[in-house]
Protein backbone atom coordinates (compact mmCIF):
# COMPACT_ATOMS: atom_id res chain seq x y z
CA UNK A 1 0.00 0.00 0.00
CA UNK A 2 1.32 3.35 -0.66
CA UNK A 3 0.27 5.48 2.20
CA UNK A 4 0.39 2.81 5.03
CA UNK A 5 0.67 4.40 8.12
CA UNK A 6 0.09 7.99 7.19
CA UNK A 7 -2.02 10.15 8.95
CA UNK A 8 -4.05 11.89 6.59
CA UNK A 9 -6.83 15.17 7.16
CA UNK A 10 -9.67 15.59 4.49
CA UNK A 11 -11.26 18.99 4.75
CA UNK A 12 -14.24 18.85 2.15
CA UNK A 13 -14.48 15.30 3.34
CA UNK A 14 -17.93 14.63 2.51
CA UNK A 15 -17.84 16.43 -1.29
CA UNK A 16 -17.46 14.18 -4.11
CA UNK A 17 -13.89 14.37 -4.91
CA UNK A 18 -12.67 14.72 -1.50
CA UNK A 19 -14.71 12.00 0.02
CA UNK A 20 -13.50 10.10 -3.02
CA UNK A 21 -9.95 10.76 -2.15
CA UNK A 22 -10.33 10.30 1.85
CA UNK A 23 -11.60 6.65 0.56
CA UNK A 24 -8.68 5.91 -1.38
CA UNK A 25 -6.01 7.19 0.69
CA UNK A 26 -7.88 5.00 3.53
CA UNK A 27 -7.67 1.99 0.99
CA UNK A 28 -3.65 2.41 0.64
CA UNK A 29 -3.57 2.62 4.09
CA UNK A 30 -3.63 6.14 5.40
CA UNK A 31 -5.92 7.12 8.95
CA UNK A 32 -8.00 9.85 8.08
CA UNK A 33 -9.18 12.54 9.94
CA UNK A 34 -12.23 14.15 8.00
CA UNK A 35 -13.26 17.58 8.54
CA UNK A 36 -16.71 19.83 7.07
CA UNK A 37 -19.56 21.56 7.87
CA UNK A 38 -22.20 18.75 7.64
CA UNK A 39 -21.80 16.00 10.17
CA UNK A 40 -23.91 13.49 8.10
CA UNK A 41 -21.92 13.83 4.59
CA UNK A 42 -18.58 13.12 6.63
CA UNK A 43 -20.29 10.28 8.55
CA UNK A 44 -21.53 8.21 5.39
CA UNK A 45 -17.75 8.68 4.39
CA UNK A 46 -16.78 7.54 7.21
CA UNK A 47 -19.02 4.52 7.13
CA UNK A 48 -17.86 3.35 3.68
CA UNK A 49 -14.23 3.87 4.71
CA UNK A 50 -14.96 1.60 8.06
CA UNK A 51 -16.28 -0.75 5.78
CA UNK A 52 -13.84 -1.34 3.68
CA UNK A 53 -11.82 -1.88 6.62
CA UNK A 54 -10.00 1.23 6.67
CA UNK A 55 -9.79 3.97 9.83
CA UNK A 56 -11.92 7.30 9.92
CA UNK A 57 -12.75 10.27 12.15
CA UNK A 58 -15.21 12.88 11.84
CA UNK A 59 -15.10 16.35 12.83
CA UNK A 60 -16.94 19.54 12.11
CA UNK A 61 -15.07 22.71 11.39
CA UNK A 62 -15.73 25.44 9.13
CA UNK A 63 -12.11 26.31 7.18
CA UNK A 64 -12.71 29.86 6.79
CA UNK A 65 -12.68 30.05 11.07
CA UNK A 66 -9.01 30.15 11.82
CA UNK A 67 -9.11 29.23 15.87
CA UNK A 68 -11.82 26.07 14.72
CA UNK A 69 -9.12 25.43 12.02
CA UNK A 70 -5.91 25.74 14.24
CA UNK A 71 -8.10 23.66 17.29
CA UNK A 72 -8.87 20.88 15.51
CA UNK A 73 -5.41 20.09 13.40
CA UNK A 74 -3.57 20.39 16.41
CA UNK A 75 -6.37 17.38 18.25
CA UNK A 76 -5.16 15.39 15.27
CA UNK A 77 -1.69 15.98 15.79
CA UNK A 78 -1.86 15.65 19.56
CA UNK A 79 -4.01 12.09 18.55
CA UNK A 80 -1.97 10.54 15.93
CA UNK A 81 1.49 12.53 16.65
CA UNK A 82 1.80 13.88 13.64
CA UNK A 83 -0.14 15.10 10.19
CA UNK A 84 1.24 13.77 7.08
CA UNK A 85 -1.12 14.78 4.37
CA UNK A 86 -3.73 17.04 4.26
CA UNK A 87 -5.81 17.51 1.25
CA UNK A 88 -8.24 20.15 1.23
CA UNK A 89 -11.38 19.91 -1.34
CA UNK A 90 -13.48 22.40 0.32
CA UNK A 91 -16.33 24.56 -2.05
CA UNK A 92 -15.81 28.12 -2.87
CA UNK A 93 -19.54 29.21 -3.20
CA UNK A 94 -18.96 30.34 -6.04
CA UNK A 95 -21.65 31.21 -8.98
CA UNK A 96 -21.75 29.82 -12.14
CA UNK A 97 -23.57 31.22 -14.97
CA UNK A 98 -22.81 35.03 -15.23
CA UNK A 99 -20.87 37.11 -16.43
CA UNK A 100 -18.31 39.56 -14.65
CA UNK A 101 -20.05 42.89 -15.47
CA UNK A 102 -23.67 41.43 -14.83
CA UNK A 103 -22.53 40.08 -10.95
CA UNK A 104 -23.09 41.72 -7.76
CA UNK A 105 -19.60 42.21 -6.03
CA UNK A 106 -20.42 40.34 -3.22
CA UNK A 107 -20.94 37.29 -5.70
CA UNK A 108 -17.78 38.25 -7.10
CA UNK A 109 -15.92 38.06 -4.18
CA UNK A 110 -17.07 35.82 -1.80
CA UNK A 111 -15.28 32.60 -3.71
CA UNK A 112 -12.22 34.77 -2.90
CA UNK A 113 -12.48 35.44 0.56
CA UNK A 114 -13.38 31.54 1.01
CA UNK A 115 -10.94 30.20 -1.06
CA UNK A 116 -8.02 32.26 0.34
CA UNK A 117 -9.32 32.24 4.11
CA UNK A 118 -9.92 28.46 4.21
CA UNK A 119 -6.27 27.18 1.92
CA UNK A 120 -4.12 29.98 4.10
CA UNK A 121 -5.62 28.97 7.30
CA UNK A 122 -5.89 24.81 6.75
CA UNK A 123 -2.31 24.99 4.64
CA UNK A 124 -0.73 27.02 7.68
CA UNK A 125 -2.58 24.77 10.28
CA UNK A 126 -1.32 21.32 8.76
CA UNK A 127 2.01 22.44 8.35
CA UNK A 128 2.94 23.26 11.97
CA UNK A 129 2.54 19.45 12.87
CA UNK A 130 4.25 17.80 9.68
CA UNK A 131 8.09 16.58 9.30
CA UNK A 132 9.93 15.84 6.43
CA UNK A 133 7.99 14.09 3.50
CA UNK A 134 4.38 15.64 4.69
CA UNK A 135 2.53 16.89 1.70
CA UNK A 136 -0.09 19.81 0.97
CA UNK A 137 -2.69 19.35 -1.66
CA UNK A 138 -5.74 20.59 -3.01
CA UNK A 139 -7.58 20.51 -6.36
CA UNK A 140 -8.05 23.56 -9.33
CA UNK A 141 -9.98 23.35 -12.14
CA UNK A 142 -8.73 24.51 -15.89
CA UNK A 143 -10.39 27.87 -15.09
CA UNK A 144 -7.55 28.80 -13.34
CA UNK A 145 -5.19 28.82 -16.11
CA UNK A 146 -7.37 29.01 -19.71
CA UNK A 147 -10.43 31.54 -19.17
CA UNK A 148 -14.18 30.58 -19.55
CA UNK A 149 -17.14 32.90 -19.61
CA UNK A 150 -20.12 32.67 -17.41
CA UNK A 151 -18.21 30.92 -14.23
CA UNK A 152 -17.93 33.95 -12.25
CA UNK A 153 -14.88 34.08 -9.83
CA UNK A 154 -14.14 30.59 -10.10
CA UNK A 155 -11.54 30.79 -12.76
CA UNK A 156 -9.84 33.46 -10.71
CA UNK A 157 -10.04 31.60 -7.61
CA UNK A 158 -8.72 28.36 -8.60
CA UNK A 159 -5.54 30.87 -10.00
CA UNK A 160 -4.85 32.13 -6.32
CA UNK A 161 -5.20 28.48 -4.72
CA UNK A 162 -2.46 27.89 -7.07
CA UNK A 163 -0.22 30.58 -6.55
CA UNK A 164 -0.94 29.68 -2.70
CA UNK A 165 0.39 26.28 -2.87
CA UNK A 166 3.49 27.28 -4.97
CA UNK A 167 3.95 29.70 -2.13
CA UNK A 168 3.95 27.10 0.89
CA UNK A 169 6.30 24.91 -1.45
CA UNK A 170 8.85 27.71 -1.63
CA UNK A 171 8.21 28.42 2.27
CA UNK A 172 7.92 24.78 2.97
CA UNK A 173 10.34 23.02 0.95
CA UNK A 174 13.47 23.35 3.63
CA UNK A 175 11.28 21.21 6.04
CA UNK A 176 10.85 18.71 3.28
CA UNK A 177 7.16 19.49 2.67
CA UNK A 178 5.75 19.04 -0.80
CA UNK A 179 2.50 21.40 -1.99
CA UNK A 180 1.29 20.91 -5.13
CA UNK A 181 -2.80 21.20 -6.46
CA UNK A 182 -4.72 18.97 -9.02
CA UNK A 183 -5.32 20.23 -12.41
CA UNK A 184 -8.71 18.70 -13.49
CA UNK A 185 -10.63 19.11 -15.93
CA UNK A 186 -14.19 18.85 -13.87
CA UNK A 187 -15.61 15.15 -13.17
CA UNK A 188 -19.37 14.81 -14.82
CA UNK A 189 -19.59 12.43 -12.12
CA UNK A 190 -19.63 14.80 -9.26
CA UNK A 191 -22.39 16.81 -7.91
CA UNK A 192 -20.64 20.10 -8.52
CA UNK A 193 -19.57 19.66 -12.24
CA UNK A 194 -22.66 18.52 -13.03
CA UNK A 195 -24.68 21.36 -11.53
CA UNK A 196 -22.03 23.69 -13.47
CA UNK A 197 -22.45 21.62 -17.10
CA UNK A 198 -26.12 21.95 -16.79
CA UNK A 199 -25.99 25.99 -16.05
CA UNK A 200 -23.31 26.63 -18.87
CA UNK A 201 -25.12 24.30 -21.73
CA UNK A 202 -28.46 26.29 -20.84
CA UNK A 203 -26.49 29.48 -21.08
CA UNK A 204 -25.64 28.12 -24.42
CA UNK A 205 -28.65 26.84 -25.46
CA UNK A 206 -27.39 23.39 -26.08
CA UNK A 207 -27.98 20.09 -24.54
CA UNK A 208 -26.24 19.09 -21.53
CA UNK A 209 -25.72 15.81 -23.51
CA UNK A 210 -24.18 18.00 -26.29
CA UNK A 211 -22.62 20.27 -24.24
CA UNK A 212 -21.07 16.97 -22.17
CA UNK A 213 -19.62 15.36 -24.98
CA UNK A 214 -17.87 18.58 -26.89
CA UNK A 215 -15.68 19.20 -23.60
CA UNK A 216 -14.88 15.48 -24.02
CA UNK A 217 -14.11 16.37 -27.28
CA UNK A 218 -11.56 18.50 -26.57
CA UNK A 219 -9.48 16.10 -24.42
CA UNK A 220 -6.92 14.23 -26.01
CA UNK A 221 -8.42 11.07 -24.38
CA UNK A 222 -12.26 12.18 -25.53
CA UNK A 223 -13.54 12.19 -22.05
CA UNK A 224 -13.61 13.98 -18.82
CA UNK A 225 -11.68 12.91 -15.98
CA UNK A 226 -13.80 10.60 -13.19
CA UNK A 227 -14.02 10.82 -9.61
CA UNK A 228 -12.30 8.03 -9.33
CA UNK A 229 -9.63 8.67 -12.11
CA UNK A 230 -8.94 11.65 -9.90
CA UNK A 231 -8.53 10.17 -6.42
CA UNK A 232 -5.81 7.66 -7.89
CA UNK A 233 -4.05 10.72 -9.00
CA UNK A 234 -4.27 12.18 -5.13
CA UNK A 235 -2.81 8.92 -3.80
CA UNK A 236 0.14 9.02 -6.33
CA UNK A 237 0.82 12.92 -5.67
CA UNK A 238 0.76 11.72 -1.81
CA UNK A 239 3.17 8.58 -2.16
CA UNK A 240 6.57 8.62 -2.03
CA UNK A 241 7.10 8.15 -5.71
CA UNK A 242 5.57 11.47 -6.04
CA UNK A 243 8.57 12.86 -3.40
CA UNK A 244 10.67 14.62 -6.26
CA UNK A 245 7.39 17.08 -6.99
CA UNK A 246 6.39 20.08 -5.65
CA UNK A 247 5.24 23.68 -6.08
CA UNK A 248 3.63 22.38 -9.10
CA UNK A 249 0.36 21.24 -10.98
CA UNK A 250 -0.73 17.29 -11.75
CA UNK A 251 -2.23 17.34 -14.58
CA UNK A 252 -5.76 14.75 -14.34
CA UNK A 253 -7.38 16.81 -17.18
CA UNK A 254 -7.62 13.82 -19.82
CA UNK A 255 -5.39 15.73 -22.16
CA UNK A 256 -7.85 19.12 -22.21
CA UNK A 257 -4.73 21.09 -21.29
CA UNK A 258 -1.72 19.24 -22.75
CA UNK A 259 1.43 20.27 -20.73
Amino acid sequence: MLLTDKVAVIYGGGGAIAGAIARKYALEGATVALAGRTLATLETVAAAIEHDGGRAECAVVDATDQAAVDAHTAEVAARHGRIDLLFNGIGLGDTHGAKLGDMAAAKFLTPLDIAMRAHFFVGNAAARHMRSGGVLMSIIANAGLQPRADVGAFGVACAAIAALYRQFACELGPQGIRALCLLSAGSPDSAGVSYAIDLLAKNEGVSREAFERRMGEDALLKHLPSVAEVADAAVLMASDYSRGMTATLFNVTCGQIAN
